[in-house]
């Protein structure tokens, strides 16, 4: 089977097969869950599994508004601030994963599709972007890796606390 990263650069090919690794973990924290332990907070904070992913697929997605049409509200992290971090009565482990999977296969979709990965936009007003800053589709494609892996290693921590399983070890 020919995937579309087989006609990309290596860099693009390189950095979505990174990205690809953080997803792995991330669904990998949340195997063998219920709906009710994937929306239990086991932390002080308002974390829980299906809201990290959840959050992290909202995101991703605006970012890749961004890339495609400027869209500024990565400003404020994605278009639904509702029930941020957290499952709502109703949904389930397995349509928030197929939420993100949905986004993931968006998102090489779109980078994939790129010429290359210089273009760039201005980022929208907001306290924490310097005034006057671009980012390109690979600055927008590493901030999302790094974001995926840091909320991987969050979902790590919870799982541990939920029930003592381990992402890695």
């Amino acid at each position: 089977m020919t995937s579309t990263l087989d006609t990309v650069t290596d860099e693009t090919a390189t950095l979505l097969a990174a990205l690809a690794q953080q997803r792995f973990f991330l669904r990998h924290t949340v195997r063998d869950l219920t709906d009710e332990q994937a929306g239990r907070r086991t932390t002080a904070s308002e974390l829980c599994l299906g809201g990290l992913i959840k959050h992290v697929t909202e995101v991703e997605s605006a970012w890749m508004d961004f890339v495609v049409d400027g869209d500024g509200t990565v400003a404020t992290g994605g278009k639904n601030q509702d029930g941020r971090f957290r499952m709502l009565p109703g949904e389930t482990l397995a349509d928030v994963l197929a939420g993100y999977e949905k986004a993931a296969r968006r998102t090489e979709e779109i980078v994939t599709g790129l010429p290359d990965l210089e273009a760039s936009r201005p980022l929208p007003e907001a306290p924490w972007f310097e005034p006057g800053t671009r980012w390109s589709a690979r600055r927008v494609l590493l901030h999302i890796l790094a974001e995926t892996a840091q909320h991987a290693g969050h979902a790590d921590i919870i799982r541990e606390s939920l029930d003592g399983a381990k992402t890695m070890g």
